[in-house]
Order: structure tokens, then sequence, then C-alpha cells
């Protein structure tokens, strides 16, 4: 097998917040569809959600370990997100995100506890909600 084109695409720190987690990854979606060079004939997604397309797309409930396009998709934006926390770790060295990835883990968390949140959290995400709750900057 061999991609024809691929593409990564992201929703904004904001984005999520407002639209929320799920509509925003939707959001990345279509708009990672939209970059490609080729227009795809069918769009297969990992899970019960589709986005919005003029093409037709089609969900598949564990896709990444039945369909190897999905799988191969899987791949390609966990190393486009390790490469963008790495990235983040070089702004932000005092979060950890060279090691946590991002994730909830009890080093990020209390990295947020003790530095606070910073641009690049979201303020829709549980402990930073709570976190700026308790410092009364929500």
């Amino acid at each position: 097998m061999r991609a024809v084109a691929w593409a990564v695409a992201s929703a904004s720190v904001e984005e999520i917040d407002t639209l929320n987690i799920l509509q925003a990854s939707l959001l990345a979606m279509r708009r990672a569809v939209e970059q490609l060079a080729v227009t795809p004939h069918q769009v297969l997604v990992d899970g019960l959600h589709r986005p919005r397309l003029t093409i037709p797309v089609r969900a598949i409930v564990r896709g990444d370990a039945t369909v190897a396009e999905i799988a191969a998709a899987s791949i390609i934006a966990k190393v486009a997100r390790d490469t963008e926390m790495l990235e983040l770790h070089q702004q932000h060295p005092q979060y950890g995100f060279d090691r946590h990835k991002g994730y909830p883990t009890s080093a990020h968390l209390a990295a947020l506890r003790e530095h606070g949140a910073s641009a690049v959290h979201r303020r829709s995400f549980a402990p930073v909600r709570s976190l700026l709750l308790r410092e009364g900057g929500v």
C-alpha cells in the first residue's frame, strides 16, 4: 500500500474550548481532508463520528486496529502531536511536555498546580478549569 496524499490539520485551543473537543476534532479532520492534493472518493475515520464533508465518510469503530489506512493516519497524527509537544516544551519547559505529551499525568498536573495554566492549556480541560476556578481566573 502506498499513500497518494496525506495532510495533518488541527484545531486551536480556543476552538476546542469554544466548540468542545469532539467538534474541534471533526473540524480538524475536515481541514485535513480539504488540504489533500487529491480529492478522495471516500474518507474513512476512526470512531463513531464523521466530519461534515461533501464526499462520503465512513466511520469505523476501532478502525485504527482493523483498517491499514486508518492505522497509518493514526501514526502520522501521533508523530505530528509528539513533534508539537516537543516544540511546546522548548517554549514552556516547566510543564514537561517532552515527557507527558500533554496527557494528564501526575507530573503534568503537579506542574499545572505549581506554575498555573499557560496560554496553550485548554480552559475546558477539567484539571485546568478547576485550577482556574480555585484561583478565581474563570
